[in-house]
């Protein structure tokens, strides 16, 4: 029978493979099918579909109608780092699976209880009815959400962010990894060609088609790591390759796009901040994922020596992964550097599902796609990888600055609640990088499944200050969930905020170290860019403490 295919051509990541299920003739098959209905309202709803025989075998669907569709997704890092699933479209969905027992675990994005069901196929028919149940609505609170660092195509998406509930997706249709080469003959390019305007699903669920990835593997033919930035949301193909960087990021505030950091430990990736201004800083990064954490040997020499981070025999564990970013984006914080937090998962590449990490845009008047580029950019949001984080702090939203303050001594009052699939362990408040408070929540169930924790705390902040509020969520095997607010910052009239001395004193060995290292490589000018950060992080350290 004819397949409905969306094909992929990207490596490492197959496409859709949704087999509609046959009678069989043979008792070696049985006719397995299923569908998804919303537990409220009765309505189908798109999910994403893990079908697992008792033996270990990973078997895929395929939609039963012909305006369904259905994804494939089988990436594998390691053994026990992988994922296969498919996203189907919101009608009913089969299979022909040999007899036997197998687990069917049905999940849609962030907002719906998983279901997991156990499966008898025999040599007749087998019908399965999930029940998916919503324990909270963002979009009617004015939250939409979004991941900044898209690997799927474009021909593909409307599936998947409909299986995910993601209400905007940024792929990175420009990718190039060789030094001096245009994004527009990019070695890794997809779905070129596209109008730079906002691709609507539907009414929230929105693909950006125009954004670019500089990921730089290869400097004049030979093997040499820089790292990687994006460029997301520009208005035209952008014509200069790299390094250096300044052009990149005049060129890319000229199309009024923002320069997304990606991970905080590529080698070039302190150099980029005060460089090029950058806007964004993951706090999710394309390392988290649903699955076991894989990286734990990548880039651990880098770690600061300032900083607690968690390892094992193995590595970095992943909570040391996630604390090594934190305490990375708090060190730049600190600097005056004010990047605004953000999620990307590499889904297309990774074992990870879109949208498994995401940002959370607060849109009260409802959603538009510049509004959301526009909320993201300041700061109106919350990164997430499980938990719901609402706060206010003084009565005002994530990314607000109190401006021309007075006093040195100011007093926060930080108010809000975070809802849960799972109960929350532990709400933290951050002040300058330092856990300031930390509570211990009692969360309550609610009538819709989740958990709610609320919190209402003070803080004493001396000077200029920025303050953030974070949570962590307990899953078994030493696995978790977090959330972080962006920040809010309080500045006092002629008295910036003073950096930890430890802190500066690692960026500028970083850079020492990166003018060392790319001094045989890179030409003059381009080199100068790192002694410029150099020169930056030098005068930050003047008023360091």
């Amino acid at each position: 029978m004819k397949s409905n295919i969306v094909p992929r051509f990207r490596t490492g990541c197959l496409a859709v493979l949704l087999v509609m299920a046959v009678a069989s003739k043979s008792s070696l098959a049985g006719k397995f099918t299923a569908e998804v209905l919303d537990a409220d309202t009765g309505k189908p709803l798109p999910a994403r579909v893990y079908v697992r025989s008792d033996k270990g075998t990973w078997h895929f669907v395929r939609s039963t109608a012909k305006n369904g569709s259905a994804v494939e997704y089988r990436v594998r890092r390691g053994p026990e780092s992988f994922e296969m699933h498919t996203t189907v479209s919101a009608h009913r969905f089969t299979a022909d699976l040999p007899k036997g027992t197998y687990t069917v675990t049905v999940e849609r994005g962030k907002e719906y209880l998983p279901v997991t069901s156990k499966v008898v196929v025999g040599d007749g028919p087998t019908f399965l009815q999930v029940k998916l149940r919503r324990w909270i609505d963002m979009a009617k609170r004015g939250w939409y959400s979004g991941d900044t660092h898209v690997h799927r195509g474009v021909g593909e998406l409307p599936n998947v962010m409909l299986a995910e509930d993601l209400n905007v997706a940024l792929p990175l249709t420009h990718w190039v990894t060789k030094s001096h080469t245009p994004p527009t003959k990019g070695d890794k390019n997809t779905d070129v060609g596209k109008d730079p305007k906002p691709v609507y699903v539907d009414k929230t669920h929105v693909i950006y088609p125009l954004n670019t990835e500089y990921e730089i593997f290869t400097v004049n033919g030979k093997r040499h790591t820089l790292g990687a930035v994006f460029v997301l949301n520009h208005k035209k193909p952008l014509p200069m390759g790299t390094p250096p960087v300044g052009p990149i990021a005049k060129a890319a505030r000229e199309q009024e796009a923002l320069l997304d950091l990606d991970k905080h430990s590529w080698p070039w990736s302190l150099m980029l901040v005060p460089v090029m201004n950058v806007d964004l800083f993951e706090l999710s990064n394309n390392h988290v994922w649903r699955t076991e954490f894989f990286f734990k040997r990548w880039t651990i020499e880098m770690k600061p020596e300032f900083m607690t981070v968690q390892t094992d025999k193995a590595g970095m564990t992943e909570r040391g992964w996630v604390d090594f970013g934190f305490g990375t984006y708090y060190a730049l914080l600190n600097c005056g550097f004010r990047l605004r937090p953000t999620a990307g998962t590499a889904s297309g590449v990774h074992p990870v599902p879109l949208g498994f990490g995401r940002v959370y845009v607060h849109l009260p008047d409802g959603f538009r796609y510049e509004k959301w580029m526009q909320g993201l950019d300041a700061g109106r949001s919350f990164v997430t990888t499980g938990p719901m984080l609402f706060a206010t702090f003084n009565g005002q939203p994530p990314g607000h600055t109190f401006k021309g303050l007075k006093s040195d001594k100011n007093d926060c009052r930080i108010q809000g609640s975070v809802e849960s699939a799972k109960p929350v362990s532990t709400i933290e408040i951050i002040v300058n990088g330092v856990v300031a408070k930390t509570i211990k929540p009692q969360p309550v169930r609610t009538k819709a499944g989740g958990y709610v924790a609320k919190f209402d705390v003070a803080a004493k902040l001396a000077g200029s200050s920025w303050v953030a509020v974070r949570c962590w969520e307990n899953h078994p095997h030493g696995r978790f969930r977090f959330a972080h607010t962006a920040p809010v910052y309080f500045d006092v009239t002629g008295k910036p905020l003073r950096p930890k001395r430890a802190e500066v004193r690692y960026f500028v060995r970083r850079m020492q170290e990166e003018i060392a290292r790319n001094k045989a490589v890179l030409k003059p000018a381009e080199l100068q860019e790192y002694r410029k950060a150099l020169r930056m992080y030098q005068q930050i350290e003047k008023r360091s403490r």
